[in-house]
């Protein structure tokens, strides 16, 4: 395993999930049901989810080296636009995205029945994320699969636990649009470094 590796991943995730649909998703959860079989519900579903985005992304290392560069700088330069694009509005699409969700759930499930919902909320939520491609993307620059793995796993539990925990606390005092434009400054940060190792490779 390679720490920078680990590190990267979790540098690029946490701040690209901490104002997304995720964590809000997390958070209404928490409030409906119990936050330990919530929290292990997401857990689960982040799991998965990580594991296509690294087999997505070791496919992708398979392929010659310059166009699997540029897909990968491509990728962190969609992430920089998209999450630069939607910071402005993202405090308000926070209220609606917590709306929807506690719209959609329903009450008086504990235990296992608690942890199955959240796994399919977030499993469904998550699917085509922003963070499985940018996940998929640095496996493909990296071609470090497990290192990426954990990275990647350990921000989304963190963001995951932080919203069971301290959810409201947190929406009260950081503002999302912040992070947001964050996650997009390290997204193009990653993105000129890969850029820059494609020219000096051709």
């Amino acid at each position: 395993m390679d720490l920078v590796v680990i590190a990267t991943a979790f540098i690029l995730i946490a701040p690209v999930e901490l104002p997304d649909k995720t964590f809000i998703a997390t958070l209404v959860l928490s409030t409906r049901y119990p936050a330990l079989p919530v929290w292990l519900g997401v857990l689960a579903a982040f799991a998965a989810q990580c594991l296509l985005a690294v087999t997505a992304g070791t496919v992708l290392t398979l392929l010659p080296k310059e166009p699997v560069q540029g897909v990968a700088a491509l990728l962190f330069g969609v992430g920089a636009l998209v999450l630069f694009v939607s910071a402005r509005g993202a405090d308000a699409q926070e209220k609606e995205q917590e709306q929807e969700y506690a719209g959609k759930l329903g009450r008086d499930r504990r235990g296992w029945r608690a942890a199955v919902t959240s796994f399919v909320v977030l499993f469904t939520a998550e699917w085509g994320d922003l963070s499985q491609l940018l996940t998929a993307g640095l496996v493909a620059r990296e071609g470090a699969p497990v290192s990426v793995f954990l990275g990647s796993f350990l921000a989304l539990a963190a963001v995951s636990g932080a919203a069971v925990l301290l959810g409201r606390a947190l929406l009260k005092r950081i503002r999302l649009s912040v992070i947001r434009y964050l996650g997009a400054t390290v997204c193009a940060v990653l993105c000129g470094i890969t850029v820059i190792d494609l020219i000096s490779s051709l």
